[in-house]
């Protein structure tokens, strides 16, 4: 009985990844909507191209090293075991390739590199209309590839050093991606500098304006549904935390930690709903900001909606609304900063927040949890900043602001300023001025539009005189 249990839970575990990485390739369809929709349509084709090429750059690398280092760099540089070489995960390893051995890795490595996928495009949509396609491959592949994966190794899964000593949790990786491609775009964007004629004389910001405000609509909502895979694929979706003599089957979270997907759900939504209706009460009716208001709201309270009460995360996601608003247009005018589609705001700001607020809001939970009826192999010295009962190490805020800032800074905006810097050096990370005011999709046969409309080309006008073209 138990040995058809396994397989039948081994069989199951495997559709339900599949399933996931098809729902999460909504997350890519909705961020070419959203690109595409908020360049103006002398870089329609362009904005395309350089977010669709994304996918199959970072897919390639997470094949060549980014699983590699998420499965290698779980115990490093604070466990004994450390680095480990060998983790199944080379390209040459049999465990990916079709056999009746391993059901799983494949498809659990899909997810991932899904994951990658959607970081590289974060940073995408905030460099439209002036960034170089070489540049930013660059960045696509760090960002996607490396840049989150190392503190998912250290952070987002039972063994990693920070989930054991710190007692760090981030199911949905507010901090763990979301900030990190926040931060390193940030980063970015203070090296490439604002697209010609964003900023009046006397720096006051102007609109720049989207050709196509209902594709960015769409988009969204399409980036709404692939979320939801997001979310299934940071689940065990049934596995036995009891003891063989004594079973129970339940869902969990990344970190073993018993859960229920009904909690998940309501969770899920009440973030959205409250991040919502704030954005359009704050914005007064921004089509733009009330369907970012929805990310907003799911990636400041995606650490802990695993955990949460619904009213704590509907809380939450109103707090990171409001937050990522005003942040937003505060920095926009203080540093001259073109963010193109707020990306810095809703996946930076709000992914710092969601990581930092959720210490406190799950303070004293379980960080991580018996697998099987087996205790996760602790290194020695595990848990820091304290245990529980079953001397399990616990969340702490202070665990989650020293891993969260790590995150941000160190894997984010540091990097993210270092490459930029290199990149403009390079000559790679900007267009001649001449090309930005053409369009970039010059190049591409044919044109994706045959004419700018009436008010692209008054505020091409504004270009040209800024320029002195």
């Amino acid at each position: 009985m138990t040995d058809q249990l396994t397989a039948l839970t081994t069989i199951f575990t495997e559709f339900y990844f599949f399933l996931t990485v098809v729902l999460m390739f909504f997350i890519h369809v909705g961020f070419c909507m959203y690109e595409v929709g908020a360049a103006r349509v002398k870089n329609v084709q362009h904005t395309l191209l350089k977010n669709t090429m994304a996918i199959p750059l970072v897919g390639l690398a997470f094949f060549l090293f980014g699983m590699w280092i998420y499965i290698a760099f779980q115990g490093w540089p604070v466990s004994s075991t450390a680095l480990s070489f060998e983790t199944g995960f080379e390209p040459w390893s049999t465990k990916i390739a079709p056999n009746l051995t391993d059901r799983i890795s494949g498809v659990f490595w899909a997810a991932f590199a899904l994951f990658g996928m959607t970081a590289a495009s974060i940073v995408s949509g905030a460099l439209i209309e002036r960034t170089k396609t070489s540049g930013f491959f660059i960045i696509a592949v760090y960002v996607g590839a490396i840049a989150w994966v190392v503190p998912a190794a250290w952070a987002w899964a039972g063994n990693g050093w920070m989930a054991q000593y710190l007692g760090y949790h981030d199911q949905y990786c507010s901090a763990i991606l979301h900030s990190v491609a926040g931060f390193a775009t940030l980063g970015i964007l203070i090296h490439v500098g604002p697209r010609i004629g964003k900023f009046a004389p006397d720096g006051t910001p102007r609109e720049i304006p989207a050709h196509n405000p209902w594709l960015i609509t769409i988009g969204l909502f399409m980036i709404y549904v692939g979320f939801w895979g997001f979310y299934a694929a940071c689940h065990i979706p049934i596995a036995n935390v009891g003891t063989e003599a004594a079973p129970y089957w339940t869902a969990t979270n990344i970190y073993g930690v018993p859960i229920t997907l009904s909690g998940v759900t309501m969770n899920f939504l009440m973030a959205l709903f409250g991040g919502m209706v704030t954005a359009y009460l704050i914005s007064n009716g921004n089509a733009y900001w009330t369907y970012s208001g929805g990310l907003t709201g799911l990636i400041s309270a995606s650490s802990g909606n695993d955990l949460y009460h619904p009213v704590v995360a509907m809380i939450i996601a109103i707090a990171g609304t409001i937050m990522a608003y005003k942040l937003h247009y505060w920095v926009e005018r203080k540093y001259k900063i073109d963010d193109a589609v707020g990306a810095v705001a809703v996946h930076g700001y709000c992914g710092l927040f969601g990581g930092i607020v959720a210490g406190f809001a799950l303070w004293g939970y379980p960080a991580i949890m018996p697998s099987d009826g087996t205790l996760i192999a602790l290194s020695e010295g595990a848990g820091w900043f304290g245990r529980n009962a079953e001397g399990l190490p616990v969340v702490t805020p202070i665990g989650n602001i020293i891993g969260s800032l790590v995150f941000a800074l160190g894997f984010g905006l540091i990097p993210g300023l270092i490459i930029g810097k290199l990149l403009k050096m390079a000559g790679l990370l900007r267009v001649a001025p001449a090309v930005e005011i053409h369009g970039l999709d010059g190049k591409h046969i044919p044109v994706t539009y045959p004419a700018a409309s009436g008010m692209e080309a008054a505020f091409e006008a504004i270009q040209r005189k800024e320029a002195k073209l």
